[in-house]
């Protein structure tokens, strides 16, 4: 019996998972076609068949972004403190406490955007542009920009492929001059969200799927494709794609890439990338320092 158990519970994870790809790509396409109508720079020929994935906390921006999202949320009173060591405490158990069961899993996918609901997507999309201006602006990381302007210049699409909420993936992707973004797609109903998930967090396998969606729509072949990443989680994503490349890359990753024979490009150095070497994909430890930073706020 608990053999069968076991099989389910991986099989109704993989459905949330390929839901939450579908439906991330879905909006990459939208948010993609709202930027194309903002003035173009002069694009290059294009190569129609070929684009790159870029993950981004560790990769694209130095430490995550959640993070930085948290701490501007918090600012504007959008959660107590209470309210997010709550948040907390469940991605410790889902992360960190080896144990997963169905009801912890459901639990932590009703809770990571819940913090929202309500609000209307004009509203945290305005504030999520303040919030990059605030923190994110002068966290990316130059030599990852670079390398996605090689692609840019090749006349390749690049995409950004990341948990962060979809709105504040598009606009750090417009910033960026970007083609847009793959993220975690919050349910809404009459431009309010609901507080659910569509599916699940964008993370794993879930962005293995969501590019996948994204190639057959856009008419991508995967094997001329570029995937980047610094973390282990994002295996899956790496796997799918023709080329491979490890930046700032975690232990495991670093492990992975040298069996596989992937690139490896590492733009820390030192101190620095010990500090902001944290896991990627909502870490425990950033989205404890948004904690921090909430209860802080809420002292002063």
């Amino acid at each position: 019996m608990s053999v069968w158990r076991g099989r389910d519970k991986s099989q109704e994870l993989e459905r949330l998972a390929e839901l939450a790809g579908e439906a991330s790509a879905e909006a990459a396409m939208a948010t993609a076609s709202a930027q194309a109508l903002e003035p173009p720079a002069p694009p290059a020929p294009p190569d129609l068949t070929a684009a790159a994935f870029f993950d981004v906390d560790n990769t694209m921006m130095m430490g995550a972004s959640i993070f930085y999202f948290a701490r501007g949320l918090a600012a504007r009173k959008f959660f107590t403190s209470a309210d997010l060591a709550g948040f907390v405490w469940q991605q410790v158990k889902f992360r960190l406490g080896g144990r997963e069961n169905k009801e912890d899993i459901k639990t932590h996918r009703e809770r990571a955007l819940s913090f929202v609901a309500g609000r209307t997507v004009q509203e945290l999309t305005d504030i999520s542009e303040e919030i990059y201006d605030e923190l994110m602006a002068d966290k990316i990381w130059s030599g990852t920009r670079a390398l996605a302007q090689m692609h840019l210049d090749a006349g390749q699409r690049v995409w950004l492929v990341t948990a962060t909420p979809i709105e504040l993936a598009a606009i750090i992707s417009r910033r960026l001059g970007l083609t847009g973004a793959l993220g975690t797609v919050a349910e809404t109903k009459d431009g309010v969200y609901t507080g659910r998930l569509v599916g699940d967090l964008l993370h794993g396998r879930a962005k293995a799927h969501a590019v996948r969606a994204l190639a057959s729509r856009e008419g991508l072949n995967l094997k001329r494709c570029t995937a980047y990443s610094d973390s282990q989680n994002d295996v899956p994503m790496l796997s799918v794609v023709g080329t491979a490349v490890a930046v700032n890359p975690d232990g495991g990753l670093r492990d992975v890439a040298r069996a596989r024979g992937w690139e490896i490009r590492d733009f820390r150095t030192g101190r620095k990338a010990a500090k902001i070497g944290v896991p990627s994909v909502l870490g425990v430890g950033a989205v404890a320092g948004a904690v921090a930073a909430g209860m802080a706020y809420r002292r002063r």
